[in-house]
């Protein structure tokens, strides 16, 4: 069995990906892993280095993420859920799930990201 790795912050970004992104080689990505982690609950590897997803992000340079903000996201994810290094994904979704999403906490893990709107709008129906 395969282990992905994945940015802690990313369980917010897949629990809200609604087909936008940075180009489409970025969305298809996206939809594929989603895909797969809808349909075979893998293992994941929480890294806070660049992951399946930032694979095929602009923004992702020599495997290093050029963004300032990301580092953040990923730390608060941790503090809030505390993850096991290594864990089902389905396990890892629904500890965010619980200990972000459902708790209000959104805007204190990613509020200031540029899809940030999408997120507001989808948690709240």
């Amino acid at each position: 069995m395969s282990i992905f790795k994945l940015r802690p912050h990313h369980a917010l970004c897949i629990s809200f990906f609604e087909g936008k992104g940075y180009n489409d080689e970025f969305v298809k990505n996206m939809t594929e892993v989603i895909k797969i982690f809808e349909s075979i609950n893998p293992i994941v590897e929480i890294t806070e280095n660049a992951d399946i997803i930032c694979s095929k992000c602009p923004h992702c340079v020599n495997s290093r993420c050029t963004g300032e903000k990301v580092t953040f996201y990923d730390r608060k994810v941790l503090e809030i859920c505390s993850p096991s290094k290594i864990i089902h994904w389905k396990d890892f979704h629904d500890s965010v799930r619980k200990n972000i999403i459902d708790s209000h906490r959104l805007e204190e893990v990613c509020g200031n990201c540029q899809w940030s709107y999408i997120c507001k709008s989808k948690a709240r129906s």
